[in-house]
């Protein structure tokens, strides 16, 4: 998986839209927990340390599952919507790279689309010392990706991000088959027995107004001067509307990465 450009800048960027990251933030198919309480061999009552949990989306999912979870949230307007959101979690207001548990020996350790903004020093160490023998570091990723028959929306609007802020790693989403996800780096950590990756496609239609609501949750977008962003928010407003139906199609390639520790 590539790095994240800026990690240090943009990973504190996300408390200043805690309550829209909660309304705008998509869930994950129930499917992809499924997987990951079977395959780590999770069940009611294990113990699951959770890397950035935001507002709740994925904790909740957890929860429901009977899992006890801890929760490590950077930011503070955050981890006051996950409490609410889920009040049987335990939400840690923390910099994960320097906090300690009172306990370690979790069960697993899990990371819902925050993987990528750990250090990579610590990426795999840290969870790894974090859990007891055999247990499972899991991180889900769920970048936008644009298969062939895909809706040509998302190439049409790159000339809005071309007018407004061009950069050179900008560009239409990738092909599902070329996203690398974690299971490379994984393997190359040498910090587990066996790896394996789940991955599913999944699809949501949004309206002008919901994908832009989506889009002020970005943390490029969330760091770019005012006047900027509501230039290339308004552009990309406008296109859509005009469609017919006014709505645009997003697919979004769920991966389940998972590392095993020895017993």
């Amino acid at each position: 998986m590539p790095e994240h450009r800026d990690r240090e800048a943009l990973r504190s960027t996300f408390g200043s839209v805690a309550e829209l990251y909660d309304r705008a933030r998509p869930t994950y198919p129930a499917e992809t927990f499924d997987d990951l309480v079977e395959l780590a061999g999770l069940r009611p009552g294990s113990r699951v340390l959770e890397i950035g949990p935001g507002t709740g989306k994925a904790t909740a999912d957890l929860a429901r599952r009977g899992l006890e979870v801890t929760g490590v949230e950077l930011a503070p307007e955050l981890a006051e919507v996950a409490r609410r959101n889920v009040p049987g979690a335990e939400i840690v207001v923390a910099d994960f790279e320097t906090w300690e548990p009172a306990r370690g020996e979790f069960d697993a350790v899990v990371s819902f689309s925050a993987f990528h903004w750990i250090a990579p020093g610590l990426r795999y160490a840290k969870p790894a010392r974090l859990l007891r023998p055999g247990g499972t570091l899991a991180a889900v990723g769920a970048p936008h990706v644009l298969a062939p028959d895909d809706d040509p929306f998302w190439v049409e609007v790159q000339e809005d991000y071309d007018a407004v802020v061009p950069h050179p790693d900008n560009g239409p989403p990738p092909a599902p088959d070329l996203v690398e996800g974690w299971e490379e780096e994984f393997r190359a950590s040498g910090c587990f027995e066996r790896v394996e990756e789940r991955r599913r496609l999944v699809s949501t239609v949004y309206t002008a107004d919901d994908f832009v609501a989506l889009l002020g949750t970005f943390s490029e977008n969330i760091a770019l001067p005012d006047e900027q962003r509501e230039e290339l928010f308004r552009r990309i407003h406008a296109r859509m509307s005009a469609r017919p139906g006014g709505t645009a199609t997003k697919r979004r390639l769920v991966t389940l990465t998972l590392g095993y520790l020895p017993r």
